[in-house]
């Protein structure tokens, strides 16, 4: 069976695109067809994803699929069955981009398949929520899962923003200072050496390095900008190939400190994907690969996934996973020990609060270091600036005497 992305017409007349799963193009058009859907187009996904890779692939909002859950939690726990409680979303969400989506599972739905099927033949949802959703339907406790999911989404995107604004203001003031030293280079150091110049006076050897960097620079800044927006394309091209992201990964954990924040970040991703849809009901090995496939990082993903093989093979999941020779020691024994009690789920959740924590804490005690440095280092800089520019005219100042 392959994968397909279908493009039909609906008997509304509306345009609809999924992901379908069939033995052939020919099978899936007919299908199709005996259902009354006008097919426009019938591509595999691989040639999709292709495509989608060069002109960009859609993203969903988390936190508005967030609100969606909420609602549709509310609705089937008010009593409405599922597929009254999809017609009432799909034509009330604020959000465009999600809506189609929506009313296409809505229409899978209505034409009888699984919910957890409809929601996969998107394409768009993750796999953790197709799967939770799965384990919901064959377990009979949807809204259950549903919570979960919502709960285990609500702390990530917490955790994900508390990181962000940690990150923002050292970043802002990077660029701030970077910004200030381009102009200083570039536009008030030339103008002191016309200044000079025309003065014929005899300059210090720092006023002499100093000027003789700032016209240079300021004769090739366009040529320097043109090559830094050409380096950062062909970086974002290079990124995008799956063995670049792995090289990336590993320079991200050879970094001084934040390499082992980064890994402690991911860590707890992992710990809470696990253990939500190990709590949900999903048998280890499942919950492995659902978990590989949510892992944003390559490197990680694959460690993973070498780590589920051998708990298919009978071996505990903290040996496993401490073959890999990524995962910190301290996450090892913890999930050892949740193992031989039979708390697994219980222990990763603890896994991921105290990876959570720690993240937090060492961001901050970094950051609050980071920025009284970037000031030293940009009063330094200014301090240098002043004096090579002005150290001639004190001198010239000193001969009128």
């Amino acid at each position: 069976m392959s994968e397909y992305v279908l493009k039909y017409a609906d008997g509304r007349g509306q345009i609809r695109q999924q992901v379908a799963t069939a033995g052939s193009e020919k099978e899936l058009r007919d299908r199709y067809a005996q259902q009354g859907f006008l097919i426009y187009s019938v591509k595999p996904r691989s040639a999709a994803a292709a495509a989608s890779g060069i002109f960009g692939r859609k993203k969903l909002n988390l936190e508005k699929f967030l609100i969606f859950n909420q609602q549709f939690v509310t609705l089937i726990r008010a009593g409405l069955p599922i597929l009254k409680s999809l017609d009432l979303l799909a034509e009330r969400l604020t959000d465009a981009k999600l809506s189609p989506y929506v009313k296409a599972v809505r229409d899978e739905v209505r034409n009888g398949s699984l919910l957890s099927d409809a929601f996969r033949q998107q394409g768009i949802f993750p796999k953790i929520y197709v799967t939770s959703v799965m384990a919901g339907e064959k377990s009979g406790s949807l809204v259950e899962v549903l919570d979960r999911y919502i709960t285990y989404q609500r702390l990530s995107l917490a955790v994900r923003k508390k990181v962000m604004v940690s990150l923002m203001y050292p970043c802002v003031l990077i660029v701030l200072v970077i910004l200030l030293m381009v102009f200083l280079v570039t536009y008030v150091v030339p103008t002191f050496a016309t200044l000079y110049q025309s003065m014929n006076a005899k300059l210090p050897v720092m006023t002499q390095y100093l000027i003789a960097i700032g016209t240079t620079a300021r004769s090739y800044i366009a040529i320097g900008a043109g090559a830094l927006v050409a380096a950062i394309f062909l970086f974002r091209w290079w990124a995008k190939k799956d063995s670049a992201r792995q090289t990336i990964d590993r320079m991200k954990m050879k970094m001084p400190i934040f390499g082992g924040i980064w890994l402690k970040y991911q860590v707890a991703q992992l710990s809470r994907i696990l253990s939500t849809l190990l709590t949900g009901g999903i048998p280890l090995v499942q919950a492995m690969e659902t978990a590989a496939d949510s892992l944003g990082t390559p490197l990680l993903k694959r460690a993973v996934e070498g780590a589920g093989k051998m708990v298919r093979e009978g071996q505990p999941l903290s040996g496993s996973l401490n073959a890999s020779k990524i995962f910190p020691a301290l996450a090892i024994d913890m999930i050892e020990v949740g193992e031989s009690t039979g708390a697994l789920p219980t222990m990763l959740n603890s896994v991921a609060e105290f990876f959570e924590e720690d993240v937090n804490t060492r961001m901050q005690a970094t950051l609050s270091l980071i920025e009284p440095v970037i000031m030293l280092i940009m009063g330094a800089f200014v301090a240098f600036v002043l004096i090579s520019l002005y150290l001639p005219i004190f001198s010239l100042a000193d001969n009128i005497h």
